[in-house]
């Protein structure tokens, strides 16, 4: 018997005459038949041939048969380990338009991570990581003592889990403020002043655990702060508050201020906005996935589009907790 020859995707591509993107989707859909060697896929030749077959007898039909005929790939069910076909659903947690777009990227991802995005603060983030019900956390939480970000609420949060960090970008957070910053403000302290109405994020999240970082460290009494009660689920959710002039002042990052019409931004400290995965699921394939997307220029140019983050460090793997 002669022996049968394999291809990449990429020579695939070139043989089909199409986009190699389109040859994963092809493998996924169990329209091409396909099998892992380690890491890499591979394709045999007599089945890309035998697909080549397939589409000339379908096209064939549909011009003699109907000339509104369509062809479709035939369904079979290769050989294939099931990640290949049906993708791994994992679940990031996490609120930032970068989040959406990597979970969109993962999904076109030959490992076939398909990421179920959960809508919730850092704290409880972490807390679903530790329960196990989310695979990987997006987390923004800065330690006043020691002017520095998510590790020592990694640690406390999830005693006995080894981590890993991976950074996803830094942003800046600011105050929300109308056009102008009529009433001046741009210091924490103003936030105590009795002529300003403020509203606030919910308990848990990054932004508001930097504000309440903020009021210990420099000894202000929160009871001051007309709307410290008052809380909002989403930084686009406070930017549209102060938009419509329901408060004077808000806390979110830069990127949202842009979204928000008749806003203007007060910025006061850069965070560093990271991805917290464990360490046992670091040989699984969507951890490689991950890192894949946050390192392609790809996804850097699209998150670049949008302005407002820093991606000098985006895919690194900053800290083993």
């Amino acid at each position: 018997m002669k022996e049968n020859i394999s291809l990449t995707p990429e020579e695939v591509a070139s043989a089909l005459k199409i986009a190699k993107n389109t040859v994963y989707e092809l493998i996924k859909r169990g329209a091409l038949p396909a099998y892992r060697i380690g890491r890499k896929i591979r394709v045999d030749l007599q089945d890309v041939e035998e697909y080549k077959k397939q589409g000339k007898k379908m096209e064939q039909a549909a011009v003699m048969n109907s000339p509104v005929a369509t062809y479709t790939p035939p369904i079979s069910t290769p050989n294939l380990e099931e990640s290949l076909i049906t993708p791994q659903k994992v679940v990031l947690c996490g609120q930032d338009i970068l989040l959406d777009i990597l979970t969109r990227h993962l999904e076109r991802h030959p490992s076939g991570a398909r990421a179920l995005l959960h809508y919730v603060g850092s704290f409880n983030g972490l807390i679903a990581l530790y329960q196990g019900k989310a695979q990987m956390t997006a987390v923004h939480l800065w330690a006043g003592e020691k002017d520095i970000y998510n590790i020592p609420y990694v640690r406390r949060l999830l005693p006995g889990i080894p981590t890993l960090i991976v950074h996803l970008a830094c942003r800046m957070q600011g105050f929300y403020v109308a056009k102008d910053n009529p009433k001046g403000i741009q210091h924490w302290r103003d936030l105590t002043r009795p002529d300003i109405r403020f509203i606030n994020r919910e308990k848990g999240c990054g932004t508001r655990v930097l504000l309440d970082e903020q009021i210990r460290h420099l000894g202000l009494d929160s009871s001051q702060i007309n709307g410290y009660d008052k809380e909002e689920y989403s930084h686009l959710a406070v930017a549209s508050i102060v938009a419509r002039d329901e408060a004077d002042v808000g806390l979110g990052n830069e990127k949202t201020s842009m979204q928000a019409s008749g806003i203007d931004f007060v910025p006061l400290q850069k965070e560093r906005y990271e991805l917290v995965i464990r360490k046992e699921d670091e040989n699984k394939p969507y951890f490689q996935a991950v890192l894949d997307v946050l390192q392609s220029p790809e996804f850097k140019k699209e998150i670049q589009g949008l302005g407002g983050y820093d991606l000098a460090e985006t895919g690194r793997i900053i800290a083993e907790v």
